[in-house]
């Protein structure tokens, strides 16, 4: 599961973006890659780690109506349907 959200541009700013990437590990569990960073420029990630999936998509929504609060965009979504953002 993936999420790519985006504010754009503003006044001598480029436009920064932020992914939120859902993966299960070989272990059953599953981790949440959390990556942000400026279009032009190197991103930070950072590694979250979840016992069960219900978790883990229960931290990436509440990561994602986090940032649409802050004024992202999502821009892409691929796997499953998630509950809409508010």
């Amino acid at each position: 599961m993936r999420i790519y959200l985006q504010i754009p541009a503003s006044e001598g700013n480029p436009p920064r973006y932020c992914q939120f990437v859902l993966q299960e590990d070989l272990l059953g569990g599953w981790t949440l890659v959390k990556e942000a960073g400026r279009q032009d420029g190197g991103g930070r990630i950072k590694r979250e780690y979840y016992v069960s999936r219900e978790e883990a998509e229960h931290a990436l929504i509440k990561a994602r109506d986090a940032q649409v609060a802050r004024g992202y965009q999502v821009v892409f979504v691929q796997g499953d349907r998630l509950a809409p953002s508010r």
